[in-house]
């Protein structure tokens, strides 16, 4: 079997080196995958985005005509930036028993992990195939992923269960929130702040959005509020991240942007807060600035939608894997992953992976290597699994 070998810990530190903080292109860690893949005999289709600069990546060990197995993980990373790290961030450092480095835990280790037990798929007769599913963009709002999912069907049969390794530290998550975030632009009327009643001020219209938005955000804890779910906080909730405007003191402010989520509920409307925001725009806010000029506005750009992971008791993905995990009970989480958009598409879907979500995203990010040890053990049972008789 020709190509160079990796083992765990190895496969980890090569993926980490690859910088694929969102911004930029993932090719070169795609291109390695394939090359270390077809180096083991095994096909990958790439599915680009618009650009050319970034890919998913499909691939499948066994045959394609056989409900598989799909293990899905995202490629990017998020931004380093302004971090205050101890290392190189793109250098994994063994210490202590853990694996510094961005992506550590969210999520390359698991990608490795999978990658490095690719050798012994690709030897074994399987009787069910694997699949790998790598996304790009899944930090920037899932956008990846979809590309992927509308393509896998065209490569092999439809797939018995998908396993998203997102950190769960090895529980096996069966539902999780969805994402809803926008942008919204106001455009005002620029004067002189002595002229504020010939002005149209943008700052003050966003701020009068943001606190209707908190408004839903505590009707939806006070009267949308489900405990038995298991989710915490165990409603829908609405939050502002950024906000922006006005270039000085003495001018009427001409824009003002925010950015803007829900985290949704499984089951619930997900175009509601999206509706109830605009009809207050339309019927409340939009009137008082047209009032004074009619050339101003308010524009909300969808940056995002991931829909929620809804639980599905006894499914396929869930069953394997809890087998896998040797876990009795499934838990939930309130971050979101591609699960929902998997499950959309009618695969059953299931969030499963190494490392914790309490490290993700934050300086000197790091795996511990007993979480690594376990993955490969769950890997080892899914590849009993998957052999033939």
């Amino acid at each position: 079997m020709a190509g160079k070998q990796y083992n765990s810990v190895e496969m980890i530190k090569k993926l980490v080196s690859f910088d694929t903080t969102s911004r930029v292109s993932n090719l070169e860690l795609i291109d390695f995958v394939a090359d270390y893949l077809s180096a083991l005999g095994v096909e990958s289709h790439l599915i680009h985005d618009e650009s050319g600069e970034k890919a998913n990546l499909y691939a499948t060990i066994g045959p394609r005509d056989v409900p598989g197995i799909v293990l899905s993980g995202h490629t990017d990373v998020v931004p380093v930036d302004g971090q205050a790290w101890d290392s190189d961030p793109f250098t994994v450092v063994e210490q202590d028993e853990k694996l510094f480095g961005r992506g550590t835990s969210d999520m390359k280790s698991f990608i490795a992990i999978a990658l490095a037990m690719a050798p012994d798929f690709a030897s074994t007769n399987l009787k069910t195939p694997v699949h790998f599913a790598l996304s790009f963009d899944e930090e920037v709002g899932c956008l990846g992923a979809p590309l992927m999912i509308q393509k896998m069907d065209q490569f092999a049969a439809k797939p018995r269960a998908v396993i998203i390794g997102e950190p769960t530290k090895m529980s096996v998550v069966n539902a999780h929130k969805g994402v809803c975030s926008f942008f919204t632009t106001v455009h005002g009327l620029e004067r002189h702040s002595s002229e504020t009643h010939r002005g149209v001020n943008a700052i003050a219209y966003g701020a009068e959005l943001v606190a209707f938005l908190s408004t839903l955000g505590e009707e939806m804890r006070d009267q949308h509020s489900y405990p038995e779910s298991g989710f915490d906080p165990p409603y829908t909730t609405v939050h502002v991240g950024t906000m922006h405007g006005g270039t000085a003191q003495n001018i009427v402010p001409l824009n003002c942007t925010f950015s803007w989520e829900y985290r949704l509920m499984p089951g619930e409307d997900a175009s509601e807060i999206r509706n109830r925001f605009q009809a207050h725009v339309d019927e409340v806010v939009l009137p008082k600035m047209h009032a004074v000029d009619t050339s101003t506005g308010i524009d909300t750009e969808v940056r995002a939608f991931v829909p929620g992971l809804a639980p599905e008791d006894g499914s396929p993905a869930e069953a394997l894997v809890l087998a896998l995990a040797r876990k009795n009970t499934t838990e939930v989480v309130a971050y979101g992953t591609e699960a929902g958009q998997f499950q959309e598409a009618g695969n059953p879907a299931v969030v499963c992976g190494p490392g914790s979500i309490a490290q993700a995203h934050k300086p000197n990010e790091f795996i511990e290597l007993s979480e690594v040890r376990a993955c490969e053990i769950f890997m080892r049972r899914l590849l009993d699994e998957v052999c033939a008789a």
